[in-house]
């Protein structure tokens, strides 16, 4: 996939983007929720989720008035959200779209959401409050949440052992584990520093503290370069200038060849990501387990969210938004279809009771390959420690560009990438005032 984050790099396996966000204020925009039809109806569901299928195919068998129609698209701008706005503003779109959390707000600004509060806001309880508010705008409901990303640490704990290591549990330890590692032998890294993917930067400055967007009033407060995200990225220099983590992008030939053969020794990620570590290098099987996220204060249990994840939201000019959001609905609290979501790697669910989620409690596939651990018991936890009063603004994609662009340069050229930071902390509030919204530094 040729876009620089997650979102548009399944590689052979699957990514699904995932953000931690929070309700963000944009001015009403009108709705229109008439012409839905209460007989047989058939409805378009674009989505990029691998094998999403399973579960369409299982609302279609158990509701005979509503025919989904699955329309697999390119995850990112540049592909899927391109080609829904466009046919949103030329008047024929799909009725149910897979949106990112991160997305939603400039959806939001681009009137190509319909307002589903009639059919869906008596279910708000049956989610996690703060995934559910990604889809809320000015009181009104626009998307039913599906998963969210918290990351944790993969690690190949074959390799960690017959180096007498542990799972770094705070980021002086990742420090000295990664020395230890690539003293041991100059091929082998702790990890890929990866300069192409603005969600997993994000991510780690999210989890070291930062705040990068707020909001007063009608105006939005930018603070990229902030003083936890430098101290992030400090960190993260001194690692570059020891040699200490590879430079390449994740989700490349290069880097899938270095978990095979071992010369990377994990991965820090999305809840979604065990399945492309299974689909890419299914060699490596029982080697591997699952940690939380080193943490910047001992004893602490702070992480992050990849990008966030994904909601289902009805496009605007549906002909039939009651069943499209009545499909949304059932696609992400059904339990049996949750568990599906959950088997093929769509994140950690919105569902708030996951009790009857059965692949969250028996996933012997996924649990042998991960030597015979729960990982979702790591990213159950994980998805309580993250911060969920981060913002996500609009214009995520230029900021996605900006970042992925400055800490590219940075890397190249071998200039200190806080200030890559600093770049992006200029080009997004330059951008933002270029499309006329209200910012204050």
């Amino acid at each position: 996939m040729s876009w620089s984050t997650a979102r548009s790099r399944w590689g052979r396996a699957l990514a699904v983007v995932a953000v931690a966000a929070a309700a963000v204020p944009l001015a009403a925009c009108s709705s229109n929720t008439s012409g839905s039809s209460d007989g047989p109806v058939t409805i378009t569901f674009q989505s990029w989720v691998p094998n999403i299928g399973k579960a369409v195919d299982a609302f279609n068998a158990s509701h005979k008035g509503i025919t989904v129609k699955l329309e697999t698209i390119t995850a990112g701008p540049d592909g899927g959200y391109a080609k829904m706005l466009s046919a949103v503003k030329a008047g024929n779109p799909a009725d149910v779209a897979q949106v990112g959390y991160d997305e939603l707000a400039t959806f939001r600004l681009n009137d190509a959401l319909e307002d589903i509060t009639p059919y869906v806001a008596s279910s708000k309880d049956a989610f996690t409050g703060w995934q559910w508010d990604t889809g809320v705008f000015d009181g009104k409901v626009y998307a039913v949440p599906q998963a969210s990303g918290p990351m944790g640490q993969f690690y190949r704990k074959d390799l960690f052992d017959a180096a007498g290591l542990k799972a770094p549990a705070t980021w002086d330890e990742y420090y000295q584990a990664a020395k230890a590692i690539h003293a041991a032998d100059p091929n082998h890294y702790i990890a890929a520093f990866a300069s192409n993917q603005a969600p997993w930067l994000i991510g780690l400055a999210q989890q070291g503290g930062a705040q990068w967007f707020s909001t007063s009033g009608d105006s939005w407060k930018v603070n990229i370069d902030d003083d936890a995200t430098q101290k992030v990225a400090a960190f993260w220099q001194k690692l570059i200038d020891e040699d200490l983590v590879k430079i390449e992008p994740d989700l490349s030939n290069e880097w899938y060849a270095d978990l095979q053969q071992g010369n990377i020794y994990s991965w820090m990620s999305g809840s979604w990501a065990g399945a492309i570590i299974e689909g890419n290098a299914p060699d490596t099987s029982g080697k591997w387990a699952v940690a939380e996220m080193p943490q910047w204060t001992a004893g602490e249990h702070v992480s992050a969210s990849w990008g966030g994840g994904s909601a289902n939201a009805v496009l605007k000019g549906s002909k039939h938004p009651k069943q499209a959001a009545e499909f949304a609905l059932w696609l992400n609290s059904d339990p049996s279809s949750v568990s599906t979501l959950n088997s093929i790697g769509a994140g950690w669910p919105a569902l708030a009771d996951t009790s009857g989620v059965a692949s969250l409690q028996d996933d012997p596939k996924t649990f042998a390959f991960f030597g015979g651990q729960n990982i979702w018991e790591v990213f159950a936890a994980a998805d309580k420690g993250v911060d969920t009063s981060w913002k996500w603004p609009p214009l995520v994609d230029t900021l996605y560009t900006k970042l992925t662009d400055n800490m590219k340069a940075a890397v190249q050229n071998k200039t200190p990438i806080a200030d890559a930071y600093s770049q992006t902390q200029k080009d997004m509030v330059a951008a933002m005032k270029d499309k006329g919204i209200s910012v204050s530094q």
